[in-house]
């Protein structure tokens, strides 16, 4: 794992509304290096798959990306065109959706849309994509291949879908692929399944990987690094067992500590409170009115980043004693 496969620098997405301009994503920086997975976690509005959308430059009106920048392999995508971004999209940087059932055309049979991805990037004839797809059907372990090419998406169960959409993702030769929490809609032992086939693709065809979930138990087993995502911004960041054994941020800390079965014997621990309203997000920190630890300064602005130990930062008033990233 050399230089970052991808650079996200001061991301920012905003949605232009009736009560004015809503930030869903505020000013985010993060990176990830070849063969690496990171793990994107955080409560539900945190701000997780729009990032992913705006990397892919997906974004719908009203929303829209209002500033930041995108380096994928030395490039700015920021700059592409609309055409270019199409090239990239599935081919180069490939997008695993939440809900395979209406990610997946009901009209459309599996071996076609597989097809269709191979045909659409100029990757195979019509005769060598249809081929094609039985070999990613029996790469994402789909039992008898050659027969559920012809299914439609309704025949096959949650986990078939999902795996159908892993191929999908898998069939140009990505670099980089963002899974969007690909085990959400999935009873546990299927969870197992899917994740241990995200491993082992990875690890067999050395991708890139941006594992977005609220499920700090699939981070746990899956990721490099962990990014912890709050109210639009970054508020943790760094190596998997810093984060799990080391948390600096009382959200974060809150999150591990909400784990059902972390301490035996206990009632379980909540965060109180709710995420704050994009549009109505309060001064200062936006984890504040939530925080055990807040102090008056929390109210005042949102704190910097601060560098708490190799490649672990931390954006908290509780470190603002220590170095500050620019």
């Amino acid at each position: 794992m050399n230089g970052p496969l991808l650079e996200v620098a001061g991301l920012t997405t905003v949605f232009d509304t009736i009560r004015g301009t809503v930030p869903a994503v505020d000013g985010i920086s993060f990176h990830i290096r070849k063969g690496e997975t990171l793990g994107l976690v955080g409560e539900s509005g945190s701000g997780k798959s729009v990032t992913a959308l705006s990397i892919l430059r997906l974004v719908q009106a009203p929303g829209r990306i209002a500033g930041g920048r995108i380096v994928f392999n030395g490039r700015d995508l920021m700059t592409f065109s609309e055409r270019q971004m199409q090239s990239v999209r599935g081919a180069e940087i490939a997008l695993i959706f939440q809900e395979p059932m209406t990610a997946l055309n009901p009209v459309f049979t599996i071996g076609d849309q597989i097809a269709e991805t191979l045909l659409v990037h100029k990757r195979a004839t019509r005769r060598e994509a249809a081929a094609r797809a039985i070999e990613l059907l029996k790469a994402v372990r789909i039992p008898d291949p050659a027969a559920r090419v012809r299914d439609y998406p309704h025949q096959l169960s949650g986990g078939m879908r999902q795996r159908v959409l892993i191929a999908m993702a898998l069939a140009c030769g990505p670099s980089l692929v963002i899974a969007d929490e690909p085990t959400t809609a999935l009873d546990v032992t299927i969870q197992a399944e899917i994740l241990d086939l995200l491993r082992e693709m990875k690890s067999s065809l050395n991708l890139s990987l941006l594992l977005i979930t609220h499920d700090l138990g699939v981070v746990a087993g899956t990721a490099d690094r962990v990014a912890v995502m709050y109210a639009g911004r970054i508020v943790e960041m760094g190596p998997v067992r810093a984060i799990f054994h080391n948390p600096q941020h009382p959200y974060t800390r809150g999150l591990l500590a909400s784990i059902p079965g972390a301490t035996p014997g206990r009632r379980l621990r909540a965060i109180d409170g709710s995420v704050p309203l994009l549009d109505a997000l309060p001064p200062g920190c936006s984890f504040g009115p939530r925080c055990a630890d807040r102090m008056t300064v929390c109210a005042t602005a949102p704190p910097a980043e601060y560098a708490v130990a190799a490649e672990h930062t931390v954006s908290c008033y509780l470190h603002g004693n220590g170095s500050a990233k620019p």
